[in-house]
């Protein structure tokens, strides 16, 4: 079972009820909580949490390791094959949908293109700014600008040196030609309306501020660099930081550029229409009978 949905909708919950009803595991796919340096900032769950159900592939990575959507899918595959040898069903949950698509729907693939495109990209990246390559992407990929972090410098470098190498969008070798998964899913997805969704991200960065963001993030300056630490909630506050932001300001960002991710989520979980939508304040009895019946049939 996958549980999918906007950023603070309330998949944790529901993730770790359906682990104690199914007595079986929690895999997660948020891409972010993957680091252990990244605990406060990412929303990572509580260690009670993580106490009431087993859960694999949170907190797991340092910041200074690479680590992508391939390899995630070779390991979650290889721990996937490893619990269904004791356990009927497993769950996962996460709000990064290529992360969820390369481990249900297979990995895509796509040509080989000239390396020195991605160096071109990198050196505009330097001395234009990530603002001009999203500039590129929307002109050559429509589709793919509105549908990937375009605010992950990786992300839209990845697309950009496919679209300029094969002289196709990005988007047109995507759910091409994947591997067949030995699993059936069923993909549950959370919503609210969109007021809803967005007051919520607003309490949770206020949270996430009361917490110890602002610590958390100081105490990786020295790491500011790399890739994983180029997101929401630690680039605003790196400018904070900096100086170059007021504290307010850095706040209201993380704000606005959550709510802008929790769009373009939503853009991406709901191209799936095979997924069974609720309600985020339905019981979760509800949700259950709902998977029981799909497991049958």
């Amino acid at each position: 079972m996958s549980v999918i949905g906007p950023t603070a909708i309330g998949k944790t919950a529901l993730s770790i009820e359906l682990a104690k009803h199914f007595h079986t595991d929690i895999i997660s796919t948020d891409s972010r909580q993957f680091f252990k340096d990244m605990q406060i900032g990412t929303a990572a769950p509580s260690p009670d949490e993580l106490a009431a159900v087993q859960h694999h592939f949170i907190h797991h990575k340092s910041i200074t390791e690479h680590y992508n959507v391939g390899a995630f899918e070779r390991d979650a595959l290889t721990c996937l094959e490893h619990l269904f040898k004791k356990k009927d069903a497993v769950i996962m949950v996460g709000g990064s949908g290529l992360y969820v698509d390369a481990v249900t729907k297979g990995f895509d693939h796509f040509p080989d293109v000239d390396p020195s495109i991605r160096e071109s990209l990198n050196h505009t990246l330097k001395t234009k700014g990530l603002g001009d390559l999203q500039n590129q992407l929307r002109t050559l990929d429509l589709t793919s600008y509105n549908t990937i972090a375009v605010d992950n410098p990786h992300r839209v470098i990845r697309a950009l040196e496919i679209c300029i190498g094969t002289q196709k969008p990005y988007s047109s070798f995507l759910n091409q030609g994947k591997s067949q998964r030995p699993f059936k899913t069923i993909s549950i997805g959370l919503m609210a309306d969109r007021t809803i969704i967005y007051e919520r991200i607003n309490q949770r960065v206020n949270s996430m501020i009361d917490e110890g963001l602002i610590d958390e993030v100081k105490s990786l300056l020295p790491y500011k660099h790399l890739n994983a630490l180029n997101t929401v909630g630690y680039k605003e506050i790196f400018k904070y930081l900096e100086g170059e932001w007021d504290l307010d300001f850095a706040i209201s960002e993380i704000k606005k550029n959550t709510r802008r991710f929790a769009k373009r989520q939503l853009t991406w979980f709901k191209k799936d229409s095979k997924t069974l939508w609720f309600d985020y304040q339905t019981p979760v009895q509800t949700i259950v009978e709902a998977i029981s019946e799909q497991m049958h049939v």
